[in-house]
């Protein structure tokens, strides 16, 4: 079992992995101690370092999880049954292997994150500062003297007169930024800005007719194209951060930064799950949403799916060839830019899997900040995909950037309200956001079913 240990004068943490025994604290029963990652309690310690280390501790912890694996099959096939203590070692070990995983990626967000300084606003023009000077005053007094004109001259299409005012556009751009870093599938899909409510792009869902002739033959006439007009309507998100008076009377804190942390979470937690189950409803439309039908009988404006044969499960033998199946069903221009999309718990199963040869088909990231692999495909988790259960689609493959569409109409709106829970000032920020399948063909899905 993976053993982390503090030296006594408080240095940094040393990851242990030994087999066989794994030490006797997981023997009585003590489940694996998950301390601060390595260096990220030490003064002197920088972001970057922070990522090295932590990476250096996940991906030992991954060598002993495969140990502990190796010796689980090994008494399968000597006894026919796991010991009960290899089986709660596993376990122990995966959980950590999340905990280690998570914590990296807390770690590598962060390292990524520019702070929204002085000197990074140098280049702004003097309307945009502007901007950023009453808006700030807005923020902070509700004095909206200066702010107003201000909009008015614009004229934007971003500006609506719903309410609110709308923030300057380097703090729009910063929390679209930040969500497409917390956001599983809009960091993957594609993405368009829209002045309009909906957003209509056509779709040529088959070609023009074409042949062979003879040099004298008869040219028949072709068929035309045939195009499918996909409709994307922008859907009202909102959060509402709330702020308290010392808060607002602290020169040294950077409103703009401040609503970008506040409100990027929420965002980003309800476009997660939209982008998935969404129904459409006030809200985009997932791709699991959309009707599925067996890659036998695929036909526009359906996904095609994969069964793994077994209800619930993989099947017992070569687990791995439904995982083949789902891969080569999608056409050669898609695999390209392909990836795999689970939850932690679906991959947690999936680390187990091994192709004839005795390989792992899971593996940890080749570096900081990468994604792990999957068959050589890189795994993006999004925790609203649902878990392996009876005819559950727990498993899309597909190159996402070509199959969904996240539509962002400009502006993101906020408006000062310090009367509804006082003493605290609430922020009412909202965005408006829509999604759904663009291409059909481009991504599949594996069901556990019979």
């Amino acid at each position: 079992m993976p053993q982390f240990d503090r030296t006594p004068d408080d240095q940094p943490f040393e990851f242990k992995a030994s087999m066989p025994g794994m030490d006797q604290g997981m023997d009585q029963g003590r489940g694996p101690a998950i301390p601060p990652f390595a260096g990220h309690d030490e003064p002197g310690a920088t972001g970057g370092e922070e990522v090295a280390r932590s990476f250096d501790i996940f991906f030992r912890a991954f060598e002993a999880y495969r140990q502990t694996n190796d010796a689980r099959l090994e008494e399968i096939e000597r006894r026919g049954s796991a010991d009960v203590l290899t089986l709660d070692k596993l376990n122990r070990l995966d959980a950590a292997l999340d905990a280690t995983k998570r914590r990296l990626d807390d770690l590598t967000l962060k390292a990524r994150r520019p702070a929204l300084a002085p000197e990074a606003r140098r280049g702004f023009t003097s309307q945009a500062l502007e901007h950023k000077a009453a808006f700030e005053t807005y923020l902070r007094s509700g004095r909206e003297t200066s702010l107003r004109p201000l909009e008015l001259k614009a004229l934007s299409a971003g500006s609506d007169p719903d309410g609110g005012y709308l923030v300057p556009e380097q703090t729009e751009a910063e929390i679209l930024r930040r969500m497409a870093e917390v956001s599983p599938i809009r960091a993957i899909a594609g993405n368009r800005h829209m002045s309009a409510s909906t957003f209509k792009k056509p779709f040529a869902v088959s070609g023009p007719q074409a042949g062979w002739v003879a040099e004298t033959a008869a040219r028949p006439e072709t068929t035309s194209p045939q195009l499918a007009e996909l409709s994307f309507p922008a859907m009202e998100l909102y959060a509402m951060p709330a702020a308290t008076a010392s808060l607002l009377d602290d020169a040294a804190v950077d409103m703009d930064a401040w609503i970008a942390e506040e409100v990027e979470t929420a965002f980003a937690e309800q476009e997660g799950t939209a982008f998935v189950t969404g129904d459409g409803v006030n809200k985009p439309a997932g791709f699991l949403s959309v009707p599925r039908v067996a890659e036998a009988s695929w036909a526009w404006g359906s996904l095609g799916t994969i069964s793994t044969g077994e209800a619930g499960a993989f099947p017992a033998s070569a687990p791995s060839d439904t995982l083949i199946d789902l891969i080569y069903s999608l056409k050669s221009g898609y695999r390209q830019n392909a990836r795999f999309v689970m939850n932690r718990k679906t991959q947690g199963a999936i680390r187990k899997l091994k192709d004839a040869d005795g390989n792992y088909l899971w593996q940890p990231p080749a570096s900081a900040g990468a994604p792990s692999t999957l068959m050589n495909f890189p795994v993006t988790e999004a925790e609203d995909m649902p878990d392996i259960a009876t005819d559950a689609a727990a498993i899309a493959f597909g190159d996402f950037r070509r199959g969904y569409l996240v539509v962002d109409r400009m502006g993101v709106r906020l408006l000062r309200d310090p009367y509804s829970a006082k003493p605290y000032v609430l922020f009412y920020t909202t965005k408006r956001v829509g999604g759904g399948v663009q291409d059909f063909d481009a991504i599949k899905l594996l069901t556990f079913s019979a």
